[in-house]
């Protein structure tokens, strides 16, 4: 069985789902299971909904605008406007409205998971039921009835038992599945969601599940590449790249894979594929047991909107086992990702990414005991397998706040 997993970009739009039908009937792909995204921008659409909802009480008039949305790409699809995808449109939206109206909760994190996980759930359905109504026969599947997690909202951590039992429950193998990534449910079956851009692990997940022969991740880019071409101009494809240094990309920020994706994959060694749906008969990039990475050039990254924190000890006592025991407790209190880190005798630096918006709890945490000095914004660039012109070129024109070298990595800290 293969799993193929389908971002935003690649569902945009009409035109995209009717060019995803072109590819799939144009693959010998056998036994399969594909995993679909929210359509375009919509989860950052629904996330303003979010937002504005326990801002001012009320269900936001962005909701009416999701359901036109997602209703002008089907009757752009479905000609006969009584087709039954209209009425799942509908039912959708109107849970949404429900949820809105008898919500009695104000946490964020909650209610997030509760509402955004209906931009992968609309687009599954209309994805779905265009592909029937070609004779492109698929079953259309829950995935929140099969990913089974914990409770921590936004960030959920798989239950692997649970999830193996239901997805060999609820699967036929003989069937073509279409579910949706990113979203899960946990043992009262509230919705949960895996973190953002978590579709690619959900994949994972599948494909580990049901001992997959293949993952191939479809994207609008020819494969992994050695930089993000929205932020470097010049790039190259990489052909292969090895499991382990694909999660050290992946853990350095590389927007392409998913941090969490690689690990199910390397443990029954599945191979992965990184491919166009552009230009599907390209060669895109195999991650797989082998060498590192092919060819051997330096791998540029860059995360964006970080905070640099940096903290000495009240009494300029040593920054010892002690200090730092505690520091990485309030990291964890206040779910901050820790992106890299520097210490000597008296002074401790990290760099972390404020993703749950409790920076400013966190610093008052930390003035009880230590001396604080922070900047927001920041900008954290990567370069593995690095070399002096390399580096030259991030440097050029850049505040370097912090710089940091290992043996294959080179990290700089700048202000954005």
């Amino acid at each position: 069985m293969k799993i193929y997993k389908f971002g935003g970009a690649s569902v945009k739009d009409s035109q995209a789902i009717k060019n995803l039908l072109k590819l799939l009937t144009s693959q010998d792909h056998g036994k399969l299971l594909i995993v679909i995204s929210a359509m375009g921008k919509t989860t950052n659409a629904i996330e303003i909904i979010v937002k504005r909802y326990l801002e001012e009480n009320k269900i936001p008039e962005e909701l009416l605008k999701i359901q036109n949305s997602h209703l002008q790409i089907a009757g752009e699809l479905f000609p006969d406007p009584s087709h039954p995808v209209y009425i799942k449109i509908t039912r959708l939206i109107e849970e949404i409205r429900n949820f809105l109206e008898h919500n009695k909760s104000n946490r964020y994190d909650y209610v997030y998971d509760q509402v955004v996980s209906y931009g992968e759930l609309l687009s599954t359905t209309i994805i779905s039921e265009y592909l029937n109504s070609h004779n492109y026969k698929n079953t259309w599947l829950d995935s929140r009835k099969v990913i089974k997690t914990d409770s921590t909202y936004r960030d959920a951590q798989v239950n692997w038992e649970e999830t193996h039992k239901a997805i060999e429950k609820h699967i036929n193998r003989d069937q073509i599945h279409i579910t949706q990534g990113f979203i899960a449910s946990d043992a009262d079956n509230f919705t949960t969601t895996l973190g953002r851009e978590g579709s690619d692990y959900t994949a994972g997940i599948f494909a580990y599940c049901l001992n997959a022969e293949s993952l191939s991740i479809w994207k609008d880019v020819p494969g992994v590449l050695n930089a993000d071409p929205r932020e470097f101009t010049q790039t190259s494809l990489l052909n292969q790249i090895s499991y382990e240094e694909a999660i050290e990309l992946a853990f350095y920020g590389a927007s392409v894979i998913h941090p969490k994706t690689l690990q199910p994959l390397q443990k029954k060694e599945i191979p992965l594929y990184v491919k166009s749906f552009i230009q599907p008969e390209g060669k895109g990039t195999s991650v797989m047991r082998g060498n590192r990475i092919e060819p051997q050039i330096p791998c540029f990254i860059v995360k964006k909107n970080l905070v640099l924190i940096s903290l000495s000890s009240l009494d300029f006592s040593f920054m010892v086992e002690e200090n730092i025991s505690e520091i990485f407790r309030l990291f964890h209190l206040y779910q901050m990702k820790v992106d890299l880190i520097q210490n000597s005798a008296i002074s401790f630096s990290v760099c972390v990414d404020n993703r749950f918006n409790q920076l400013e709890k966190l610093i008052q945490h930390l003035k009880a005991r230590f001396r604080v000095k922070y900047n927001t914004e920041v900008s954290l660039y990567t370069i593995r397998h690095f070399n002096d012109a390399a580096i030259a070129s991030l440097e050029k024109n850049k505040e370097i706040l912090l710089k940091q070298i290992t043996r294959d990595t080179v990290q700089l800290v700048t202000r954005n």
